[in-house]
């Protein structure tokens, strides 16, 4: 039976990086087609040298500007586009990077917010300025916020080393599938539990958590049988553990990964596009997705609200 899988959304591990006991599957990020080299010591070379552009700072509303920060929502566990530095406490990442630079370009501190990732949608014009932690543009999400997109994302399933069950992605019914909860890839294997059932196989148990960290961890040892993420981390967490998992499978329904604004805060939405256009433009960014091996995931153009990409 063929499976039509759908789309997709997070990452995985990153207090794992920090975490003694779960060293052993920690994972900071790349893609599964290339062979990068671990974290950076330290990404404050990638946004040391942006500066305010007043033109672009310009277009903020006040409601943004006036108490003099850049406030986002992020959950640190996504590796390597946000998790804890060493110090257990620091966002890191290429997102948190292309956070920084935007907040530089509008003159503005940045603060990260952490959160679970499911609860920073419903928090975006109250509690952040906007949600920066691995949120792709797919059509479930049209109405929830204004997506300006900067990166190309997909997919991956993740097994353990040997892929002891001999699992495809046609082949899924009765195993046990990892997912953070609130993401895409929680849809995706839901849909494929719901085409299991459907047809009369048995069902998927799928393992939905609130901690990437945990979900990653349940493969490695054996909880789960697999574990879906977004292309990045997937392939990262196979790269630093590759005596323990492996990918499964081609990376799917590739989507752009964007960083959200309120609904209906268009103007908010312009002033992040142009930041990242200018980064695009200047070299920052493909400073900032080299450093953290994700250079094939750039775009040329940021866009709002592409969700016919």
């Amino acid at each position: 039976m063929t499976f039509h899988i759908s789309k997709t959304v997070k990452g995985i591990l990153a207090g794992v990086c920090a975490t003694a006991m779960l060293a052993s599957v920690a994972a900071c990020g790349t893609t599964d087609e290339s062979d990068q080299s671990a974290t950076p010591k330290s990404s404050a070379s990638n946004t040391s040298s942006v500066k305010k552009d007043d033109k672009i700072a310009a277009m903020l509303p006040d409601s943004i500007k006036k108490d003099g920060k850049f406030t986002i929502g992020v959950s640190p566990d996504y590796a390597p586009a946000e998790f804890l530095d060493k110090d257990g406490k620091t966002p890191i990442g290429y997102e948190m990077d292309l956070a920084k630079s935007i907040s530089a370009i509008f003159g503005l501190k940045f603060e990260a917010t952490t959160a679970e990732f499911d609860s920073i949608l419903p928090g975006i014009g109250s509690k952040y300025d906007a949600g920066i932690s691995g949120f792709t543009v797919t059509p479930d999400r049209k109405g929830a916020g204004e997506f300006v997109s900067f990166l190309n994302v997909g997919s991956s399933f993740v097994v353990q080393k040997g892929n002891p069950k001999k699992l495809t992605t046609d082949n899924l019914c009765g195993s046990s599938v990892a997912v953070l909860t609130g993401t895409v890839q929680e849809t995706t294997v839901k849909k494929l539990n719901a085409q299991c059932t459907a047809s009369g196989k048995k069902a998927i148990d799928v393992q939905s958590m609130k901690d990437q960290t945990i979900v990653a961890t349940n493969v490695a040892t054996g909880k789960a049988d697999a574990f879906c993420a977004d292309s990045p981390v997937s392939g990262y967490a196979v790269k630093q553990n590759g005596e323990k998992l492996e990918l499964m499978g081609k990376t799917f329904d590739t989507t752009p990964e964007a960083v959200v604004l309120k609904a209906g805060d268009t103007q908010t939405a312009k002033a992040v596009q142009a930041a990242i256009q200018k980064l695009m433009d200047d070299g920052t960014y493909m400073k900032i997705l080299k450093s953290w091996g994700n250079e094939s995931g750039a775009i040329k153009e940021s866009k709002i609200n592409d969700f016919a990409a």
